[in-house]
């Protein structure tokens, strides 16, 4: 689940945190790096679940308008349409979703329904749900395209949920937006002719949570090497102006260049400018391509980059 860019930028927020913070417990920001990034993968299931929450609600709701006093036909057989959504009952289903949600104890909407209840309102009330409804027909296709629909315009920008996230832990607020977009391709690739559904792990690669240390600790223990390479490439800038996170982004992509002998120098460039988008000030993408361009050329002519296979420099 967690690319090479998503790594970075948690590298990054750790080590601004080790700056801001004690700097004599390194040890201790690596395991909060490593915490950290489980954490984004914790936030991405309690996403899923959230989907199957709601479709409980939906269920509980049309089983009490059953028992009304005064019970309509409409009441009394209700249009379980979404309550019996092909996608959701996939997400449902998925033997190693729910066993990392009772592994890991992700029990939320359990211990606290507020969220559910209140976006299953409002899901209720929306012109994208009474539209699903009335539509009889169902396939796969038509459930997994209305449960895109209510993610990106009724779940991702619930302020609700937002604020409900923050409050429960500070790096999720960075993670949501990641999130989101990870639910969203996930439930694209969900095919109907899948027996099972294999929620995504949250390393790529078997190595990439190395790389995350690797690039957290080696950063920081050549910190006065590389804040000593790129100082005189900024005559216009003293080193307290330079933004924290930009001195933070070329410095990581110096150890890249140096220290990481498989990654191309130009992939190393390249994200990290567009981490500074994200992430930095509007400016801090020409600066630090510049400061970049110049070392890398400087670093290649004086033999201080060594990369390992073809066009990788």
């Amino acid at each position: 689940m967690l690319t090479r860019r998503h790594i970075r930028a948690k590298v990054m927020q750790s080590i601004y945190a080790f700056k801001k913070g004690n700097q004599m417990r390194m040890q201790n920001d690596k395991k909060f790096l490593k915490k950290s990034m489980v954490d984004m993968h914790d936030l991405f299931l309690l996403n899923l679940s959230l989907l199957v929450e709601l479709k409980n609600y939906a269920e509980n709701h049309y089983e009490i308008s059953k028992k009304k006093f005064l019970a309509t036909d409409e009441d009394k057989k209700p249009n379980l349409k979404f309550v019996n959504n092909l996608l959701i009952e996939k997400i449902e289903n998925a033997t190693d979703l729910n066993e990392l949600l009772e592994d890991r104890k992700i029990r939320n909407w359990r211990d606290d329904d507020e969220i559910p209840k209140k976006l299953w309102a409002k899901l209720l009330k929306s012109d994208l749900y009474q539209d699903y409804v009335k539509d009889s027909y169902a396939d796969f296709k038509g459930d997994k395209d209305f449960i895109i629909k209510i993610y990106k315009e009724i779940i991702a920008p619930d302020d609700l949920l937002y604020d409900y996230y923050e409050d429960e832990k500070l790096t999720w607020v960075d993670d949501f937006p990641i999130v989101n977009t990870g639910i969203i391709k996930f439930i694209q690739k969900v095919k109907m002719d899948e027996d099972f559904i294999k929620v995504p792990s949250l390393f790529i690669n078997n190595d990439d949570e190395e790389y995350a240390v690797d690039l957290f600790t080696k950063t920081l223990l050549n910190e006065e090497e590389f804040t000593d390479a790129f100082k005189d490439k900024t005559p216009n800038w003293d080193t307290d102006r330079i933004a924290d996170l930009d001195s933070i982004l070329i410095k990581m992509a110096l150890c890249e260049f140096t220290r990481f002998p498989s990654i191309p120098v130009r992939v190393t460039i390249n994200e990290y400018l567009e981490i500074a988008k994200d992430y930095s000030t509007l400016k801090s993408g020409i600066f630090i391509n510049g400061v970049l361009d110049k070392l890398s050329k400087e670093f290649q002519e004086s033999d201080k980059i060594h990369k390992i296979g073809r066009g990788l420099m």
